[in-house]
């Protein structure tokens, strides 16, 4: 088992949600690491296909000797570590729900966000942003409820939550900025369009969110690719 002082690396893409999520977690408990760039669109390294043998794929946080795959696992990880400034709520119920939230943002709400851009004619474009939409306005209800009335999911701090949701908000303006239609607004998600501005411009986010331009054209790059390969 490593010490809470082993050197610490984190395995990567900058333009990936859920290394982003490491990420922001290592910037908030201020533990220094080194950033390991993977071009996983060029081909997968040996390095990270050792590092993470079953699923193949980042984040991985080296730890010392040891390695931690799934993004939400290594924040998990990294708040047990490094206990100053906790991420999880230390109430049962609150740490539950969070944890909740965070699995229905993963299996049904991002998936939902993707599908609007690979969404091929207009009903199921239209279908994918109603489940999106829909999905914004339960976690407004939950923000309202985890907040408290205060900045963040994490109330007075950013917490697991808003991080599990915040490192897609790049994404998220992405798909608003090709679709044309703003998906957090004043009249239906008033809360959470305010808390990601927050989010955005916290000291542990704002260096590690990607520019809006920049991923766009990163996401027409990888779209390119995809309609270049030959379908079987």
């Amino acid at each position: 088992m490593a010490t809470s002082d082993a050197e610490v690396k984190v395995l990567g893409t900058w333009a990936s949600p859920f290394v982003m999520r490491v990420r922001i977690a290592m910037n908030i408990k201020s533990v220094a690491y080194e950033f390991l760039q993977e071009r996983l669109w060029e081909g997968k390294s040996e390095f990270l296909l050792k590092s993470n043998p079953v699923h193949r794929k980042v984040p991985v946080l080296i730890h010392g000797d040891d390695t931690i795959c799934e993004s939400l696992i290594i924040v998990q990880y990294i708040d047990e570590v490094w206990p100053s400034a906790p991420l999880l709520p230390s109430d049962p119920h609150e740490r539950a729900t969070a944890r909740f939230w965070a699995a229905y943002l993963d299996d049904k709400w991002f998936p939902s966000l993707r599908a609007i851009g690979m969404a091929e004619g207009e009903d199921a474009r239209k279908a994918a942003i109603g489940q999106v939409e829909e999905g914004l306005m339960l976690l407004e209800e939950a923000f309202d409820k985890c907040s408290q009335g205060q900045a963040f999911f994490g109330k007075d701090q950013i917490g697991y939550l808003d991080i599990t949701f915040g490192c897609f908000l790049g994404w998220l303006r992405v798909t608003e900025k090709m679709s044309g239609i703003k998906l957090l607004n004043e009249i239906n998600t008033p809360a959470l369009l305010k808390w990601a501005d927050r989010f955005c411009n916290d000291a542990a986010v704002k260096d590690v969110m990607p520019e809006t331009e920049k991923l766009a054209e990163f996401a027409k790059m990888l779209r390119g690719r995809v309609r270049a390969t030959p379908k079987s």
